[in-house]
């Protein structure tokens, strides 16, 4: 076994290069588990060759882009090497004339936001820390912020891929065919998956325009529910706002936040009718309204930070749940939510018990009303006790079996998506 696991870093260094592999870090543990060694392959065909080896040989693999998200979802079972994408970071293609771009994995999405800013153009998304977030990591995980509430989520906004399979198969699908994969539309179903069914190695996204100018409003009162009432009385006007998101605490007034973009004559226009409707409301002057999704991961002490998915309806209700539950058990809480029902949910408790108790009376809740709660970071104390993903619901099945067909070895980060696949 020992010669055979030899004779396979051997292989793996021949494809890669000397210089492009080396013993794993304290800081390539993978939310607490140490893979052996860290790979970083320079083009997709050799990273589907390293991800085949590995494949026939019994090596599980944790893909990585940016590093940002790595303690997201279960900790691994097990891991032998960190699979980078850090040298697949160039944009391919930016078709402007057709408002598309391809671009590799490793990617950061500052980088790719600064190419395509050229030619007036954006990938319209905003997911957490772009300077570091690669392409590929925002994909595995489906991390999107407030612009989604106009331009959707990121399975809106690709319209190809390319991933490395664990047989050493590159499927693409989307853009010029080179082979596709039947019955499975690639780019949906690699999106959110936490990298458990491929490696992504390259994306194709449709684009749209810078804004000519923007134009953020942020309003107060002293209660939920009159903003809630404001947030609809926007959604069901005229108003063609952009972004719409809620802020809600456990120590301070709640806020509404809200961006335009477009001309300046028809951004003051949309002020003044904005205003014209928030009349119960205090207009704010804050700026940390657009900020306030990154501050919910900042600072120490123990916490956990979740992700709601709710009907907005239910919003000023689960608040009140949630209230009810942390002042009971001394936990101090922020929520930020978004228009189309997908909130953040920041808990700071000062022990263990108290902070599960609060997640499992908010799961329940939330369960209750159709909705999920997933917990993205927390300690391995609360992971070793709580599920992170909850209930996987009725498509667990269907989940179970596109991984046996796609990586039926299990070598791609094992356990640590939902259900433990």
């Amino acid at each position: 076994m020992k010669q055979q696991t030899e004779a396979t870093w051997g292989e793996i260094t021949a494809i890669v290069g000397d210089g492009n592999i080396r013993p794993a870090m304290t800081a390539d543990e993978v939310d607490g588990v140490a893979p052996v060694a860290v790979v970083e392959p320079g083009t997709a065909e050799d990273l589907a060759m390293v991800l085949a080896c590995a494949n026939r040989t019994g090596l599980t693999v944790i893909p990585r882009g940016g590093g940002t998200k790595l303690d997201w979802g279960n900790p691994p079972r097990h891991a032998d090497l960190v699979l980078s994408t850090a040298r697949l970071g160039r944009v391919l293609e930016h078709a402007w004339g057709d408002m598309t771009a391809t671009v590799q994995a490793g990617c950061t999405v500052a980088q790719f936001q600064r190419t395509l800013a050229e030619h007036g153009q954006r990938l319209a998304l905003d997911p957490l820390w772009p300077d570091r977030a690669t392409v590929g990591g925002i994909l595995a995980t489906n991390d999107s912020g407030a612009l989604r509430t106009r331009y959707g989520s990121l399975r809106d906004l690709i319209i190809g891929i390319t991933l490395a399979l664990p047989d050493g198969t590159l499927a693409k699908s989307g853009g010029k065919v080179v082979k596709n994969v039947a019955g499975y539309d690639l780019p949906k179903l690699a999106t959110g998956s936490f990298g458990t069914l491929g490696v992504i190695t390259e994306a194709v996204f449709r684009l749209h325009p810078l804004p000519h100018d923007t134009r953020s409003l942020g309003f107060t009162a002293s209660s939920i529910e009159t903003l809630c009432e404001l947030r609809d009385a926007i959604q069901d006007s005229r108003l063609a706002y952009t972004c719409l998101q809620l802020r809600v605490y456990s120590a301070g007034q709640p806020s509404l936040d809200v961006l335009f973009e477009g001309t300046r004559a028809g951004l003051d226009a949309q002020e003044r009718q904005l205003l014209q409707l928030a009349a119960k409301a205090m207009q704010s002057h804050s700026s940390e309204g657009w900020s306030a999704r990154e501050a919910l991961w900042q600072g120490g002490g123990r916490k956990a930070v979740a992700k709601l998915s709710l009907l907005p309806t239910d919003l000023s209700g689960f608040c009140t749940a949630l209230r009810e539950a942390a002042t009971e058990q001394g936990v101090m809480w922020k929520v930020t939510a978004h228009a189309i029902g997908v909130a953040q949910l920041r808990l700071e408790a000062v022990t263990e018990d108290a902070l599960l108790a609060v997640l499992q009376r908010l799961r329940s809740h939330a369960e209750s009303l159709g909705g999920t709660l997933v917990v993205l970071r927390c300690s391995h104390e609360t992971k070793s006790r709580f599920d992170v993903w909850g209930h996987p619901g009725d498509s667990f099945p269907l989940f179970r079996r596109v991984k046996e067909q796609l990586d039926p070895g299990g070598i791609l980060n094992p356990g640590r998506f939902v259900g433990g696949i």
